[in-house]
């Protein structure tokens, strides 16, 4: 079922991550959180921007350093400055971004499209040069006109860099369109393709996966989807998807995610919400009595992804919704075996209480509400 190639995952929880409102990683931060991408089987690290200055060339040379198997890359606009910047981090791979839709090219560049292409050979020569492997990344390329786009591509397949990272900048794409796209993008390069999706409507890890359904090579993702506004596609969702969604596989450890998680939210001081899937404290926790009733007998039920597939454990919790299922089974685990008058005593009083505390039943109450029944 997964015999095609593994998909390459690029991290830029350290780049576009650290990009959301408020967040700032200290150096001995942006290492940790690197050494913990690369011990649950990341493959790429976007370390970060080394035009910002010297502080950030030092972290960024730190984070290189750090790591054993997994690459570290500086992300650089496409300029002969910026590479050099690179150079001083003493990294070895750079992702040069460059405008390729009208509007950007016109706002931020102050040009046309005509200076794109002689701009795209130019800087990725000038950093081939200086021994840097090289990505083009193409910035707001999903309101690109796609003749134009594709003459960017060609372009950076000439001028000799190994892939070519399109971005969904604004978020603004469907699964539809995006599959439609990297349909027609596989159909005319060799290069190795990557989608950069933001979550502006909340469909970059869709696009994403659409992405690679329709042939790219790369994901790239943030931990816990930090970025700039919505942020960008969640690495933990992206690479659990993969496989039952697309039937692809990834180097990554699903069983670190949530350490990850964690870590980064730490890190960004950004608490994970209870319900964020697959690494929110809720997310394997049950209380509705129609799914407990189904989940006691067969947990796959209610449950299409097994949390043992990421170190996690189901939880049955007591409250408002709970059944009778629920309460014989959690009564049963304290070695007690009431009759259906008691327990139904005990699930009126969990209900009741829940509602009135605004939170579920601990075990301890559920023992003081067992005794009390039986008066």
């Amino acid at each position: 079922m997964l015999k095609a190639p593994p998909i390459v995952i690029n991290d830029s929880t350290l780049r576009d991550g650290e990009q959301a409102p408020g967040v700032a990683f200290t150096t001995a931060e942006k290492v940790a959180i690197a050494r913990k991408l690369e011990a649950a089987g990341v493959d790429e690290i976007e370390a970060g921007i080394p035009a910002m200055g010297a502080g950030e060339i030092e972290a960024m040379a730190a984070v290189g350093a750090s790591l054993e198997r997994a690459e570290a890359i500086a992300w650089c606009r496409l300029t002969e400055a910026d590479v050099d910047a690179a150079l001083r981090t003493g990294l070895t791979r750079v992702n040069l971004s460059v405008p390729v839709s009208d509007r950007q090219i016109r706002v931020k560049l102050q040009t046309s499209r005509q200076d794109i292409i002689p701009r795209i050979r130019r800087v990725v020569s000038y950093a081939r040069d200086r021994g840097l492997a090289v990505a083009v990344g193409g910035e707001d390329s999903s309101r690109a006109e796609m003749d134009f786009l594709l003459r960017v591509v060609a372009a950076v397949e000439e001028a000799g860099a190994h892939r070519f990272r399109f971005a969904d900048t604004v978020g603004i794409l469907d699964p539809f369109r995006t599959h439609e796209i990297f349909r027609q993008l596989c159909a005319e390069t060799d290069l190795e393709l990557e989608f950069h999706g933001h979550d502006d409507l909340g469909l970059a890890t869709a696009n994403t996966l659409a992405a690679v359904r329709g042939g790219a090579t790369h994901a790239s993702v943030c931990v816990l989807g930090l970025g700039e506004r919505a942020g960008n596609a969640a690495l933990e969702e992206v690479v659990a998807a993969l496989g039952p969604i697309a039937q692809r596989r990834t180097g990554v450890d699903l069983t670190q995610l949530t350490g990850l998680a964690e870590l980064v939210a730490a890190a960004a001081g950004r608490p994970i919400p209870v319900a964020k899937s697959i690494v929110g404290s809720a997310v394997f926790a049950h209380e509705s009595g129609i799914h407990v009733s189904g989940l006691l007998r067969d947990p796959e039920t209610y449950e299409a992804i097994d949390p043992a597939w990421f170190g996690r454990v189901r939880s049955i919790v007591l409250g408002k919704h709970s059944g009778m299922a629920a309460i014989n089974n959690a009564l049963k685990s304290l070695g007690l075996s009431p009759d259906e008058g008691r327990a139904r005593r005990v699930l009126d009083e969990v209900r009741n209480c829940a509602v009135a505390w605004k939170r579920p039943i601990n075990e301890g109450e559920l023992l003081k509400f067992y005794e009390a029944a039986g008066d």
